[in-house]
């Protein structure tokens, strides 16, 4: 396991290398202090963090304060990986002058290292001048949850040839106003691959394939924490839930019948003091 700090070179670095980008995204210390002990390229504090910590349906009520403080916890965790803030609902569509003071609030109050939107041609400007003002970017096209009442629901997009056409020139010009990598999300895998054979910078995929430079997911969804939200694209690494509702269970079981806590669980009064406190 490397213990050197991973920076944008070295993600532009992995552009069609062997060594594939390896991305999760996640929204607390807890998970952030364990994720450390690993060799993940990007940790990405998602607006995903409205759906799975929550309770939104949507990841449209996330607001700055939220990401702000989520992505400051997640920071306190990871020493390695490089740290990407999504920019909330809002928080970058007004106006240029609003997108660069809510990305600086993201690098400045929460520690991120680069910050990731939604969008292509449309945010051609604002990608631009974020990256002039020397703050990273990471773009975002395809299935864009920010737009999911645009998509009615959460659909694959680009299924159709003039579709696929738009996305694949959305991509082309988050490239060029300056990105240094893209998340493509929800797309066909032919789709996919012609983007990432296109782009010079990297491309991340989630539900896009196996031909992106890299994949991204989060991690409750990994884990089987995300409950009957299981969408084709998720592998399951693990059951947690099943494990953690299992321990959960066990525990009151074991106070109702006044096996927990026992003696060993238990602190005593030292010798001799008992008269102190009676």
């Amino acid at each position: 396991m490397s213990s050197n700090k991973i920076t944008i070179l070295d993600i532009t670095g992995k552009k069609k290398g062997e060594n594939r980008i390896t991305a999760l995204s996640l929204h607390d210390y807890s998970w952030a202090r364990i994720v450390d002990k690993t060799d993940v390229d990007i940790v990405l504090v998602g607006d995903s963090v409205g759906t799975t910590l929550l309770g939104y349906e949507t990841t449209l009520p996330v607001t700055m304060e939220d990401m702000v403080r989520h992505t400051s916890a997640v920071k306190r965790g990871i020493s390695k990986a490089m740290l990407v803030a999504d920019m909330p609902f809002m928080s970058y569509q007004i106006s240029i002058e609003s997108a660069i003071e809510n990305a600086g609030r993201l690098l400045k109050e929460g520690g991120a290292e680069a910050v990731k939107l939604e969008g292509g041609e449309e945010m051609y400007d604002t990608i631009e001048a974020l990256d002039e003002m020397g703050i990273p970017v990471m773009g975002h096209v395809g299935l864009t949850p920010q737009s999911v009442h645009k998509f009615g629901g959460y659909r694959v997009q680009g299924k159709k040839r003039l579709e696929a056409k738009d996305i694949i020139e959305s991509a082309i010009a988050v490239e060029e106003a300056g990105a240094f990598a893209i998340v493509l999300e929800g797309i066909p895998m032919e789709v996919g691959k012609e983007i990432t054979n296109r782009l010079s910078i990297p491309t991340i995929g989630i539900g896009a394939g196996p031909d992106c430079d890299g994949q991204i997911l989060v991690i409750q969804d990994l884990l089987g924490l995300g409950g009957d939200f299981k969408p084709k694209f998720v592998k399951q690494y693990a059951d947690l839930e099943s494990i953690a509702l299992e321990a959960i269970e066990s525990y009151i079981d074991e106070v109702k019948k006044g096996v927990f806590p026992t003696e060993e669980t238990s602190y005593k009064i030292e010798q001799g003091h008992l008269r102190s406190v009676t």
